[in-house]
């Protein structure tokens, strides 16, 4: 039995959570490559440039909910929910390779012998403006809707964001407190030294947004979170009606949770009425997830259905 569709509820959130995101991104993506240049920073520009891939891939999203949005069509009648692991999978790898590029030049920089200084004030000043930014930005896409793969991708970007904008504005606090005692010979390494460093803290979140994609359209298992969900509110229905455990499997595609129990009964206790109401029941426990649940329920006889 399935339950196709999006939850209506959750759609407006979506869509004006990745818009308010998509003006974000311009703005600081703007600020970020422009202050970048006339500061000289290879650190600056940098989080500039990822604002301003942000960006464009939160258009990606966009285009990609509203797609989703649209629901089962005579082409596609399951809907178009992997769309979402391949969206954040896209930005993952995209996120991944900026990383390994902006590296790779900082690499470069130090053995060419660092770069001109750069005024660590003007460095501190962008950090501080563009983390309280971000972090504002990733706490509202949290909280606009948690069982959005789309917003929780987002957020991720976000959350790097911010990183890299704290690492830029740590270093540069610490460049100006010290920068009596260093001298301006270490100073010249600053700015690609702090580009390393974001590189290193970026890293995990495109990897993690990958290793999402790679699951879903696999049609791997739900995470633990999801499947400890489900699982419970099985168990409930199992005492309610006297069942043992079923064989239980739980796959999930963007916000489509697709869930499988096989109950073994004895022979000639259960008809296609009792099999009805467990799976009403099933149906009413999983109502409250944030998914849309495609749900398939049966009672069997036959025991190697539990292999």
């Amino acid at each position: 039995m399935g339950m196709p569709g999006r939850s209506d509820a959750h759609l407006p959130r979506e869509q004006s959570a990745l818009r308010l995101s998509l003006v974000a991104s311009a703005v600081l993506a703007v600020l970020g490559v422009g202050w970048g240049m006339v500061a000289g920073s290879q650190a600056i520009l940098l989080d500039g440039v990822y604002t301003l891939i942000g960006m464009a891939l939160t258009s990606l999203s966009l285009r990609a909910a509203r797609l989703m949005d649209a629901g089962p069509t005579p082409r596609y009648p399951f809907g178009r929910e992997s769309l979402a692991p391949l969206v954040v999978g896209m930005q993952g790898l995209v996120l991944l390779g900026t990383c390994v590029y902006a590296a790779l030049d900082a690499t470069r920089v130090i053995f060419d012998g660092g770069v001109e200084k750069v005024s660590p004030g003007s460095m501190a000043a962008y950090g501080l403006l563009t983390a309280a930014a971000a972090l504002a930005v990733h706490r509202y896409l949290r909280r606009s809707d948690p069982a959005s793969d789309l917003l929780d991708a987002e957020a991720r970007q976000w959350w790097a964001g911010a990183l890299l904008s704290l690492v830029v504005l740590t270093g540069s606090v610490l460049a100006l407190l010290f920068s009596d005692r260093l001298g301006s010979g270490p100073q010249r390494y600053l700015d690609p030294v702090l580009v390393l460093a974001a590189c290193l803290l970026l890293v995990p979140q495109p990897v993690r947004m990958i290793k999402t994609m790679a699951v879903e359209l696999l049609e791997g298992a739900a995470d633990q979170r999801v499947q400890q969900a489900v699982s419970g509110r099985i168990d409930r229905v199992s005492a309610q009606f006297n069942l043992d455990r079923p064989a239980l499997r739980v796959g999930k595609i963007g916000r489509k949770l697709y869930v499988e129990a096989d109950f073994i009964v004895e022979a000639g206790h259960w008809d296609i009425a009792d099999e009805d109401r467990v799976r009403r029941e099933v149906a009413s426990q999983l109502s409250d997830l944030p998914y849309d649940v495609w749900l398939n329920v049966e009672l069997t006889t036959d025991p190697t259905r539990l292999k």
